[in-house]
């Protein structure tokens, strides 16, 4: 689809996002936080058949799509809500996110590192795969440009690239250290990076075992 046309290290980046979210939980309790028409979910299904899902999202039309997608898997449940806002009642081992929370401003986007920590019981994981500024202004142009060659290239139209470039330019996207930064702040250890190509980063905060 678009997506894949959109990111040039698609591949990879999906990768690097389920190999990070590693539990040794059986049947792990996930949480797919702007889990749209749930390609997330669907590659971590691959790793984690007998996982307990939970989608998310704002948009109950695109969560209509995961529900078609998954209608055979029982253990899915549908959130369509505000994450931020919603009270989930519940605690996850997973908390995952794919191209979403840069959509949030800055303080909101620590308000939900907070609530994730919440939300994780204790070991557990928080991954987001999401695109990050760069760390100066020169390296973010930097990278738009390099980023902006590799899609030129990709088959998509003028009209598609532009429309793109458009819904780009109303992202709120946060540096990549600062992120970690507020990872750490709301109570993660093991906080880092295990992927980053241009925009596209994956990183992750572990909640502590002793809360």
């Amino acid at each position: 689809g678009q997506r894949r046309k959109f990111i040039p290290c698609f591949d990879d980046f999906y990768a690097l996002a389920v190999t990070a979210a590693e539990t040794e939980v059986p049947a792990p309790a996930i949480l797919d936080i702007g889990a749209g028409t749930g390609l997330l979910t669907a590659f971590l299904m691959e790793r984690y058949p007998s996982g307990r899902f939970t989608l998310v999202d704002l948009s109950d039309k695109m969560l209509g799509v995961a529900r078609e997608r998954f209608a055979d898997k029982p253990d899915v449940r549908y959130v369509p809500a505000d994450y931020l806002e919603h009270d989930f009642g519940e605690r996850f081992d997973l908390v995952v996110s794919a191209l979403s929370i840069h959509h949030l401003e800055d303080k909101d986007k620590q308000r939900l590192y907070h609530k994730c920590f919440g939300l994780l019981n204790p070991g557990g994981l928080f991954v987001n795969a999401d695109q990050v500024q760069g760390d100066s202004p020169w390296l973010d142009a930097l990278e738009e440009r390099v980023w902006y060659q590799g899609i030129a290239q990709s088959g998509l139209t003028e009209e598609e690239i532009q429309a793109g470039r458009e819904r780009i330019a109303l992202d709120r996207e946060s540096g990549l250290a600062e992120q970690l930064e507020w990872l750490r702040t709301a109570g993660f250890c093991d906080v880092g990076c295990l992927y980053k190509y241009l925009h596209f980063a994956v990183f992750l905060g572990r909640k502590p075992l002793e809360e």
